[in-house]
């Protein structure tokens, strides 16, 4: 008998400060097939708007994975070509909604999607919607982040900008990729996977867990190491809430622990 390596998996919606809740989520495990996974989609458009994108975008990756990985024998090929697939076919989906509401009718998302094959790790990643690793104690996102925080952070390296105007620059969420039936620029899809260990943590977020500032999920991630899903996820949303910023965005948390047999 082969050993399958269960996930614990827990998702976390919190509103924020926001009158609507424009991120989704969505996670499922396959037994039998060995594999498991979790996608977070961050709306943008308003009230609906943004919450319908994230949901199109939701039920395109569903019908992309959910057929493959539910057959006898899902082919490890099919289901990684299936993350591109169900990002064209979310673009497809708002594209048309767009299209059906006529005029200058405009929303958007965010896709993180990421496919647990055993303990090797596929994912797909437009906007900015962050993928962490915790490993030997250290955080790193290790998806692209589709904004221009990253070409911002280096003039605060260069030193062209302070700390201060980095943090609070207008520019700074704005997204350089994103879905919303249109051309996508840029699609992080890496073709090799990540080889995950037992003591790795994920956490996959949408941008409004990134009120917290990566030295902050670190040590909440160190002082939880040992813990189930469901009390990381739980701590990461307590420290949300804690900050008390008038400005929080909707935040989703997505933990994936892979279960120390």
């Amino acid at each position: 008998m082969l050993a399958t390596p269960a996930y614990d998996i827990a998702l976390i919606l919190d509103k924020g400060q926001r009158d609507t809740q424009e991120d989704a989520v969505a996670s499922r495990m396959f037994d039998a097939a060995n594999a498991g996974y979790v996608v977070v989609a961050d709306g943008m458009g308003g009230h609906a708007a943004g919450e319908v994108a994230s949901d199109l975008v939701i039920r395109a990756w569903r019908d992309s994975l959910d057929a493959e990985l539910e057959s006898e024998t899902p082919s490890e090929a099919a289901l990684i070509d299936a993350l591109p697939l169900a990002a064209m076919q979310a673009n497809a989906l708002i594209a048309n909604h767009c299209e059906d509401q006529g005029g200058d009718f405009n929303m958007g998302s965010t896709l993180l999607g990421v496919l647990l094959l055993g303990q090797r790790l596929f994912w797909i990643s437009i906007g900015d919607s962050p993928l962490y690793l915790f490993r030997d104690g250290s955080l790193q996102q290790i998806n692209e982040d589709h904004s221009m925080a990253p070409a911002i952070d280096a003039q605060l390296a260069e030193g062209t900008l302070t700390e201060a105007e980095a943090l609070a620059h207008p520019d700074r969420n704005q997204l350089t990729s994103v879905i919303m039936g249109a051309a996508i620029p840029k699609v992080d899809c890496p073709e090799e996977p990540l080889d995950l260990t037992p003591s790795d943590i994920l956490i996959l977020g949408s941008d409004g867990l990134q009120y917290l500032g990566n030295s902050e999920i670190q040590d909440i991630l160190r002082s939880n190491a040992n813990a189930l899903a469901q009390d990381i996820a739980g701590a990461l949303q307590s420290a949300l809430q804690a900050k008390g910023d008038p400005d929080q965005d909707n935040a989703s948390i997505g933990v994936v622990k892979l279960t120390k047999n």
